[in-house]
């Protein structure tokens, strides 16, 4: 067995089932529903979650998890082994990085928090790229080492289908979300790094879809290109609350688009759902850190 485990949050988009095939600790995220708190696959599933947040009176908002509850899932872990690496989403994104990194300082060096300003798929990749390191005896300071200086090496843009909720969440005017449906608009929305920010306008999901494409064909031509011919990128996919058939032929239009590379997805997780609801979909890349 390593020595060094290797943790998450669930803001990643691992399930649980994920998460024990590949030897990864997860700790579900919790979210306020109403006045009740639910945590993310243990209470509330994702369509379950969709199903609430469509309805307009039901207030939803994300919560990063309390002290007691890092300590916990830490010691817990560390019964077993020397230390573990902690791969929160990125610090730009939420306070959790800073409070994890505050409560790691009382376990003696044995937990090493990583802020390598990811989320979704593409902190996905991390936590796989920090197991594959540590199956082979890396320790677990030099594994957070090489993620963080491999942090803004990634990518994702998301399609939005509907600006409802990002109205509910102040992020757009109510006159705004009433254009842009009238307009059938379809923004696409990036994350870099440490925030999240507006890209694009479409007309339409075939216009969204195209200019997803293009963005990540001007990435890997451009910021990526080097990792892209040592074959050190990671192409993937995500989407929230889609029909199987519609995630289908979104992997089908990126294998066309990007022939021969290897594609991996996964949901986005309900941390980025709860901003954007049902319906979009991303597509996103990630250098491989060995």
């Amino acid at each position: 067995m390593p020595t060094t485990a290797i943790a998450t949050d669930s803001n990643s988009g691992l399930t649980r089932a994920q998460a024990k095939k590949y030897g990864i600790y997860l700790l579900p995220m919790s979210f306020r529903v109403n006045d009740k708190v639910c945590y993310e696959e243990v209470d509330l599933t994702q369509q379950e979650f969709y199903k609430l947040i469509a309805d307009p009176k039901t207030t939803v908002s994300t919560s990063q998890p309390s002290p007691s509850e890092y300590i916990d899932f830490w010691k817990g872990i560390l019964a077993d082994y020397d230390e573990l690496v902690y791969i929160p989403m990125s610090s730009g994104l939420s306070g959790s990085y800073n409070t994890a990194s505050i409560i790691a300082q009382d376990f003696g060096g044995r937990v090493h928090v990583v802020n390598n300003q990811r989320i979704s798929v593409t902190q996905y990749q991390s936590v796989l790229d920090a197991v594959g390191m540590a199956q082979i005896g890396i320790g677990g300071e030099h594994i957070k080492a090489r993620l963080e200086e491999e942090k803004f090496e990634s990518s994702i843009y998301i399609m939005v289908n509907d600006l409802k909720y990002l109205k509910r969440g102040g992020r757009v005017t109510a006159a705004g979300a009433l254009i842009a449906s009238v307009m059938n608009l379809k923004p696409v929305l990036q994350i870099q790094g440490e925030k999240l920010d507006a890209y694009a306008k479409c007309r339409g999901i075939a216009s969204a879809k195209n200019t997803m494409l293009d963005a990540m064909h001007k990435d890997f031509d451009g910021r990526f290109k080097d990792y892209v011919e040592a074959k050190e990128m990671q192409l993937l996919y995500s989407y929230s609350n889609m029909p199987d058939g519609e995630i289908d032929q979104w992997k089908k239009e990126i294998k066309r688009s990007f022939p021969g590379m290897k594609l991996k997805g996964a949901p986005l997780s309900l941390s980025i759902g709860c901003h954007i609801g049902p319906g979009s979909l991303a597509i996103a890349c990630s250098k491989i850190t060995k």
